[in-house]
């Protein structure tokens, strides 16, 4: 899965699918995840895009799935939702074998279920703040979240990316359905407000060193976030002396309102010319998330084999 000892990640996949002419996603409370029932190959055509440009591992779009929001949103059964959560994972599987024999030879692509933060079903914006967490307990969370994680390791993942986490609290509700699952591997990474706490408020390096404890957990970081705020955000976990792989994910770094989407992308810093200083950080697995295109993942392989 490595590029020499640097796992290259994807981007960021409902942009790419925005990107490829899918309008409608930002306004959708299933966002990207209705797609894999409405246009599946659009999704695998995601997927090539960012395989083709250096992805070692692609990320399914579930983020905004879940169990409960496809039988809301979908009008269909359980057993049918549990199904759709599935179908990511094989149009992601499927992605891989439909590229280019050129593009395979002497690689392997591994497959990461996205499971994404409650806020990401309340589809309001709070998984950028973690308002919710005052109003459910950890086992509100733990319940909530186990049929979408049992649903995709039931469909063969090689990991659980565990994803835009705004607080301790919450990662570790999802590592407490992980343990009724002995040989599940998962990341977390948290989203993050400034150069030191999560969305939340929580110190990053506590709940960094908090899941790198957790059973199953096998690398751990920080994933749409503004690009300015990795470097002291790894600086931060120095002294934890980790002994897994550490992620970053950064976003492009532009705004983003509800209703308005991405804008002022002309203010960001290109995250290209930070990837080295984040690999020098102890960052190993590095990729992208929103407005994070196949280009510029290419343009991170680049510079990191450089």
């Amino acid at each position: 899965m490595a590029n020499g000892n640097v796992v290259i990640l994807d981007g960021g996949s409902a942009t790419e699918l925005e990107r490829l002419g899918e309008t409608s996603i930002n306004e959708d409370p299933l966002w990207s995840a209705r797609l894999i029932l409405s246009n599946p190959e659009l999704i695998k055509q995601a997927h090539k895009n960012f395989i083709e440009a250096g992805s070692d591992l692609v990320v399914t779009a579930t983020y905004q799935a879940s169990v409960a929001g496809f039988c809301q949103e979908l009008h269909i059964t359980e057993n049918e939702a549990v199904h759709l959560m599935a179908e990511g994972t094989k149009i992601a599987r499927d992605a891989w074998q439909e590229v280019s024999e050129s593009t395979r030879a002497g690689r392997k692509c591994w497959v990461a279920g996205s499971v994404g933060p409650y806020g990401a079903f309340l589809h309001d914006g709070s998984e950028y703040t973690g308002a919710y967490m005052d109003k459910m307990s950890r086992e509100d969370l733990t319940e909530w979240h186990r049929p979408r994680v049992k649903a995709l390791l039931d469909s063969k993942v090689d990991i659980l990316a565990i994803e835009t986490i705004p607080a301790t609290e919450e990662a570790d509700a999802v590592l407490d359905v992980l343990q009724d699952f002995p040989e599940a591997k998962a990341w977390v990474t948290f989203t993050c407000k400034d150069g030191c706490s999560t969305c939340h408020g929580d110190i990053f390096s506590d709940a960094i060193e908090a899941v790198a404890k957790r059973k199953g957990v096998e690398a751990v970081g920080v994933n749409c976030t503004d690009p300015q705020y990795i470097s002291p955000l790894l600086k931060s976990i120095q002294h934890l002396n980790l002994q897994i792989p550490i992620i970053v994910k950064p976003n492009s770094g532009e705004d983003w309102e509800r209703g308005k989407g991405f804008y002022n992308r002309e203010k960001c810093v290109p995250v290209v010319s930070l990837v080295t200083e984040w690999r020098e950080l102890g960052a190993t697995w590095i990729g992208g998330c929103c407005r994070i295109f196949p280009s510029e993942i290419a343009d991170i392989k680049k510079k990191l084999q450089t």
